[in-house]
């Protein structure tokens, strides 16, 4: 049994701020037991991705000198809980939008770098962000084995399956999504939540989203975030979830022996035709 932790809220331009809120939350999570808590995407930053300002690389940082890393990385090791941690990484004259996991002695055991890079109306990542070079990664803390996967790639079945044949007995996906600027008639959060409940399903494992909410007005442009964090079992099955507005933890207790049970009777993984899908490798 684990217990584990998504923080929802909304940030805003102040860094030090949002660190402070993101850290208020982290204490309260590992005061109700939880031993991995996942806050969302880049949140140290409004998600700048908006617009297209040279500036704003200025907002990245190399790993360990980011204070977003430096910051959960201080808890960790305080509460002796993992945090996987999204930050702008600056790596000489590449940036990466990426993760820091973080165990529960407090030290970066890796860095994911996010492998899907969006670019459309009010997500703009390929103008700041390098795709991810680091593959697909998994780590062993607080006695399992997680994924993760950043927004983008949590639309990517590929993707989770990946982490899942790499040992991955949860998967872990920190968000910044909202409202769509070329269609304000679609809301595609029910979609979003259905996408990482089939990888649950599919993958026989529970999923963890943590989505930032509220309305952020960025040099001259706005975007509203729809919450809806949220933590699946093995079957997909939402257990704990937000709306669109509640700021706060989501906490629930999974029984991974359980899960792993079922993940072999399913067949899943047994039943895998590998030598059948040389065209999900093609570049075309």
């Amino acid at each position: 049994m684990i217990t584990v932790s998504a923080l929802q809220l909304a940030l805003g331009g102040d860094e030090n701020a949002n660190i402070d809120a993101v850290c208020d939350l982290v204490e309260q999570a590992a005061g109700k037991g939880a031993k991995i808590i996942l806050p969302p995407e880049i949140f140290s930053s409004p998600y700048f991705c908006v617009v297209e300002d040279e500036a704003l690389f200025s907002l990245a940082r190399p790993t360990l000198d980011h204070p977003s890393v430096r910051a959960m990385a201080k808890l960790a090791k305080h509460f002796g809980v993992a945090i996987p941690t999204s930050f702008f990484e600056k790596d000489g004259h590449h940036y990466y939008n990426s993760l820091a996991m973080i165990n529960e002695n407090g030290e970066v055991v890796g860095v994911y770098r996010k492998s899907h890079i969006p670019d459309g109306p009010g997500y703009e990542e390929k103008y700041y962000f390098r795709p991810g070079n680091s593959g697909f990664k998994v780590w062993d803390v607080v006695g399992t084995r997680i994924g993760v996967g950043i927004c983008w790639d949590q639309w990517y079945p590929e993707c989770a399956r990946a982490m899942a044949l790499m040992g991955a007995e949860m998967l872990f996906y920190p968000t910044a999504i909202g409202s769509e600027p070329y269609d304000e008639g679609l809301d595609t959060s029910r979609m979003w939540r259905r996408s990482m409940q089939g990888h649950a399903v599919s993958n026989c494992m529970p999923v963890i989203a943590a989505n930032r909410i509220g309305t952020e007005e960025f040099n001259g442009a706005s975007q509203s975030y729809y919450g809806h964090s949220f933590i699946t079992n093995e079957w997909g099955d939402l257990i704990a979830e937000f709306g669109d507005n509640e700021t706060g933890i989501l906490t629930a207790t999974l029984d991974l022996d359980m899960a792993a049970e079922h993940r072999a009777g399913m067949g899943f993984f047994r039943d895998r035709r590998p030598q059948l899908y040389n065209r999900l490798a093609e570049d075309i």
